[in-house]
């Protein structure tokens, strides 16, 4: 699944939304990344800070599936939109 750049970021922007209303999980990013309360706000709009919350959901298998269940999404969906935002290219070491 290729995604442009506008989808990829409103799947990120959804992620983002699953992410602030998990009292659970919330913290954790909080805690994992150093970002505050109001650098979800501040930041939302960021490709780069977008590409940090897939990348925090995309850790776990759980969460993966949790958000997409939620958002009626493709399992493979928060992985397309990573590859999507800046940094998100497959690395290829040979």
């Amino acid at each position: 699944m290729s995604l442009s750049r506008d989808s990829a970021e409103a799947i990120a922007l959804r992620c983002l939304a699953w992410l602030a209303g998990n009292d659970e999980l919330l913290p954790v990013f909080l805690g994992a990344t150093g970002a505050s309360a109001m650098d979800l706000r501040e930041r939302a709009q960021e490709p780069e800070f977008l590409g940090s919350v897939l990348d925090f959901v995309l850790m776990d298998d759980a969460w993966v599936t949790g958000f997409c269940d939620a958002e009626g999404l493709d399992f493979t969906a928060p992985m397309a939109a990573r590859a999507a935002l800046p940094g998100g290219a497959q690395m290829h070491w040979t």
